[in-house]
């Protein structure tokens, strides 16, 4: 994540247990989130996850209002949405470029600095 932004966090909460998944964890480290455990309460459990999903709900679900024909349409309708959120979506806060051409670029820049194979 670049220097000049502030680094992310996920607070994930399940009642009675932590949430521990090993794969779930790498993939907040590769993505630069910092994983916590929230308490009940608390302003921020599970905001980057409820954020996404009000997306998720406005720009496919609202926005395509429609009786889906089951499960199977739905799950591709779905990952569709994704596909489009992570690699086409232009994303003012970072340049107006998609995401997937920020992080592309940021890779490109941090190796150059470091003098490592992309």
């Amino acid at each position: 994540m670049p220097a000049s932004h502030p680094r992310a966090s996920c607070s994930i909460r399940t009642p009675g247990r932590k949430y521990t998944a090993i794969s779930f964890t790498k993939a907040l480290t590769e993505a630069g989130i910092a994983p916590s455990i929230g308490t009940v309460g608390d302003a921020i459990d599970n905001a980057l996850m409820e954020s996404t999903i009000g997306l998720y709900k406005t720009e496919l679900i609202n926005r395509h209002p429609r009786t889906w024909s089951g499960a199977a349409e739905l799950e591709r309708e779905t990952a569709d949405w994704v596909h489009w959120f992570n690699s086409a979506r232009i994303h003012t806060s970072i340049g107006r470029v998609p995401p997937i051409e920020y992080e592309d670029d940021y890779r490109k820049k941090l190796s150059a600095s470091t003098g490592d194979v992309a």
